[in-house]
C-alpha cells in the first residue's frame, strides 16, 4: 500500500463531555491540540466499520481535549462514539525530518540482515519506556528489534522497501 492511501491512527473517544453531544477525546499527536487541524476524521469501532467525519471542533479541557462533532447533538448519539479510533489520511501529516519515520510508513517493509538474511516483513511498530520496536514476521516467525538506529537499524530506504538491520537471524 502507497503512503497516500495509508491511515495513520492519531486517537481515541473515550469518553463524554455534558449533555449536548461533546466527547472526550485521547489524541497522540504533538501537540495534542493538532488533532484537530487533520481532517476529515475516520472513526472506527471495529476493521471495515468506518465513519468519515470532517468540521470537528474541539478545544482542551482541564487535562484532556474534548470536541463536537457535525451531526452529534445529544448525549446517547455521542455515547455510541466512545472507545472508537481516530484515523486520518497519512498525507494530511507534515513530512517527518531526517531519520524520523512515521510508524505506519515502516509497516510492509522487507526486513534483511546487514549479511543479506531476510527476516521477514515489518507486521507493526510499538513503543516501550527506553525505545520502539520493530516486529518483524516471516509466516510463524516473529521477532521484536529495538528500532535504534544506528545500533540496530542500519538504514531504511522507504521508496525501496526495504530495512537492513544489525541483528542475529537465530533470535
Amino acid at each position: 500500500m502507497t503512503a497516500a492511501g495509508r491511515r495513520v491512527l492519531v486517537g481515541r473517544i473515550v469518553g463524554l463531555y455534558g449533555v449536548q453531544g461533546w466527547v472526550k477525546l485521547e489524541s497522540w499527536t504533538e501537540p495534542r491540540t493538532r488533532i484537530f487541524t487533520y481532517q476529515p476524521w475516520q472513526l472506527s469501532s471495529a476493521p471495515g466499520v468506518e465513519t468519515e467525519i470532517t468540521g470537528v471542533k474541539g478545544r482542551p479541557q482541564g487535562k484532556g481535549l474534548i470536541a463536537q462533532l457535525p451531526g452529534v447533538d445529544g448525549r446517547e448519539a455521542a455515547a455510541a462514539l466512545v472507545g472508537q479510533d481516530i484515523y486520518v489520511a497519512r498525507e494530511l501529516l507534515p513530512p517527518p525530518g531526517k531519520d524520523e519515520y512515521y510508524w505506519v510508513d515502516l509497516e510492509g517493509l522487507e526486513v534483511v540482515t546487514t549479511e543479506g538474511v531476510m527476516l521477514g516483513r515489518v507486521s507493526h511498530v510499538f513503543a516501550t519506556g527506553a525505545n520502539d520496536v520493530v516486529v518483524v514476521k516471516d509466516g510463524a516467525r516473529e521477532r521484536l528489534i529495538p528500532f535504534v538506529q544506528g545500533s540496530y537499524v542500519r538504514s531504511v530506504d522507504l521508496s525501496g522497501g526495504r530495512m537492513v538491520v544489525d541483528w542475529d537471524p537465530e533470535f
